[in-house]
């Protein structure tokens, strides 16, 4: 009997010493688990505040739209935890483009405006709908998904990640604004060359 008493206490007293947090310390490396620990002795109460999604983002831009995130790069205070968040503030006619989160699945939040969000499953069907104000939908990790402002006024929503640093590859922006060659894009997209072209030079792409 004395035993099992005394392994749960044990158990008890070493679980209470486990790290509560790790706040990342952005000065050290990154590695696959996130940022090293920032030492508990200089934290205060703003390591884990984050006042950078109050402010609209700006939407002059090529895509209409901003995404302001809070990450762990951003928000240290997320690192480790297993969650993030980022803004995203949609002039009319904005868009996400089609892209995908390697690291983490997302939840979207609409706060303002009307937005048609989907994405793609792996098996190639497609998941679409207008969101309004107060819908959430979710986006599994790794497809491609998009958002697009379909209403007649600004749009603003909220996502969150199951990770604080879920990743992002966008699709335009990986054929068109790199350094790939034409040729090869054309062989595995069928578009023609003319049109690769125009898009790498409104991307910024070469080759």
């Amino acid at each position: 009997m004395f035993l099992p008493i005394l392994f749960v206490l044990s158990f008890l007293f070493s679980s209470s010493n486990a790290a509560d947090f790790c706040v990342g310390d952005l000065n050290g490396p990154q590695g696959p688990a996130g940022y090293s620990c920032k030492k508990e002795a200089v934290l205060t109460v703003n390591d884990f505040v984050y006042s950078g999604l109050a402010s609209t983002g700006n939407t002059s831009n090529l895509i209409k739209a901003a995404v302001t995130p809070a990450f762990d790069a951003q928000f240290p205070g997320v690192n480790g935890l297993g969650i993030s968040l980022a803004r995203l503030d949609l002039a009319v006619g904005g868009v996400i483009p089609m892209h995908t989160h390697p690291g983490a699945s997302e939840l979207l939040v609409v706060i303002q405006g009307t937005i048609c969000a989907g994405f793609i499953s792996s098996a190639n069907k497609v998941y679409f709908k207008s969101l309004n104000k107060g819908e959430i939908m979710v986006f599994p990790r790794g497809l491609l998904h998009f958002q697009i402002n379909s209403g007649k006024t600004q749009a603003l929503a909220f996502v969150s990640f199951s990770s604080p640093s879920p990743g992002l590859q966008i699709l335009d922006f990986a054929l068109f604004a790199d350094d790939l060659p034409t040729d090869i894009i054309q062989e595995t997209t069928f578009l023609d060359v003319a049109q690769i072209k125009k898009l790498k030079g409104v991307l910024g792409g070469t080759g």
